[in-house]
């Protein structure tokens, strides 16, 4: 119940994403346009953190997952009959806007019940669910595509996900109950010994504090670690949206940039718990900077192959550079945002955190569109590779800073 409506819903994401800019042309966008579909999932994704974190804090985590599951169903019968590249849009971008309440109630979670030690593998094996998803989605995708004609079948498919859901959310245990419950036994049998661990329930709504509020009274680590954070997402996110971009301008077919994003998602998905092991046991820094150099070095070497005779090969093979750098960053926001939230009220914090990073994420598709409509793909890659390099020198910069060193 902990991890499984994040890896259906994962499943059903991953099954889409690289068919969004397949469809956006097929509704008569043009490689530029298509990026800006794109980035309607992480712009609804960063819009979406705000409300998802009240709703968590009003509602509960269960009904949150439940009403985003239902705007999701809205998405998806918008993306299947869009008579237009206005509504698919609009239709990605609710699918983006539900995926923030999933992240976000998944997130608050287990931060407030993860002893520290473990708390990255924990983090981790949390993204690891996602990626599972990412991995597994393009591959059912391909699958579909092959049997079904047109572009619809893994929408479809998305639908079905969600509903599973859905009915998971409603009907199956609530962790919430079951963990408190545990809490409240293990206070009981060590005689109130107080372990140092949050693993209480719920914090009461009246003791919550504004988002904004939070924002600035965190300003000087948001504005700094929360940065390179968001170097990190826009490198996440410029992934997404360049390899399907690139593999449709070098003139692929859907099927294969079906299979060659699967692919890049199966390293990526391979390499998630060695990425909470390593943060546990050697620091944050360890998987976040070769994270970023690979990608940035992944972006820039993609830069220059477009026009070689061999660009499908190289595209599959920086596909999987950037698999490796995206895999070894598994869960490093997630518990680098874990570990800088105050511990007696994080959500206000995480909400703050996740709506920079994603802001990060929401961006890079933007940018990536605006270089490709005035220069090229090719240069969209390059600047791509130098923001991870910033961002590599940011986590250098600011995590021996801000982030306690914890050892297994």
């Amino acid at each position: 119940m902990i991890y499984g409506p994040t890896l259906l819903f994962a499943l059903g994401e991953g099954a889409v994403i690289p068919l969004i800019p397949v469809i956006a042309e097929r509704l008569g966008a043009d490689i530029a346009l298509a990026a800006v579909v794109v980035s309607a999932l992480t712009v609804g994704q960063l819009v979406g953190n705000l409300p998802a974190g009240a709703a968590v804090a009003r509602i509960g985590e269960r009904l949150t997952m439940a009403s985003a599951g239902a705007l999701v169903l809205v998405g998806t019968a918008a993306a299947l009959w869009a008579p237009n590249l206005a509504v698919f849009a609009v239709a990605v971008f609710l699918i983006g806007l539900s995926a923030a309440a999933f992240g976000l109630a998944r997130h608050a979670f287990m931060t407030t019940r993860v002893p520290i030690h473990f708390r990255a593998r924990a983090l981790s094996l949390l993204g690891g669910t996602f990626r599972l998803g990412i991995f597994i989605g393009p591959f059912v995708s391909a699958a579909l595509l092959a049997i079904f004609p047109g572009e619809t079948a893994p929408i479809w498919f998305l639908g079905v996900c969600t509903l599973g859901v859905i009915l998971l959310v409603l009907f199956g245990p609530d962790p919430e109950k079951g963990l408190a419950a545990e809490a409240a036994e293990q206070r009981v049998s060590s005689d109130g010994e107080d372990s140092g661990e949050p693993v209480t329930g719920s914090i009461p709504v009246s003791e919550r504090a504004g988002v904004f509020r939070t924002m600035w009274q965190y300003r000087r680590v948001l504005s700094r670690l929360g940065v390179a954070a968001a170097s990190l997402s826009a490198a996440r996110a410029a992934r997404q949206a360049i390899l399907p971009l690139w593999g449709l301008s070098i003139g692929l077919d859907g099927q294969t940039i079906a299979l060659v994003v699967g692919i890049s998602g199966a390293i990526d998905f391979a390499l998630f718990y060695a990425s909470g092991q390593v943060m546990d046991r050697f620091g944050r820094l360890w998987a976040a900077l070769p994270a970023m150099i690979l990608m940035a070095g992944g972006f820039l070497a993609l830069s220059v192959t477009h026009d070689l005779g061999t660009a499908p090969m190289w595209f599959a093979m920086f596909a999987a550079v950037l698999g490796v750098g995206n895999g070894l960053s598994s869960g490093i926001l997630l518990t680098l945002g874990a570990d800088v939230a105050p511990r007696d009220d994080p959500a206000p914090f995480l909400g703050s955190w996740r709506t920079l990073s994603d802001a990060g994420g929401a961006a890079a598709p933007l940018l990536v569109s605006a270089i490709t409509a005035v220069f090229s793909l090719s240069w969209a890659a390059g600047a791509m590779g130098l923001v991870a390099l910033l961002g590599a020198g940011a986590f250098l910069r600011w995590v021996p800073m801000f982030v306690p060193r914890v050892k297994a």
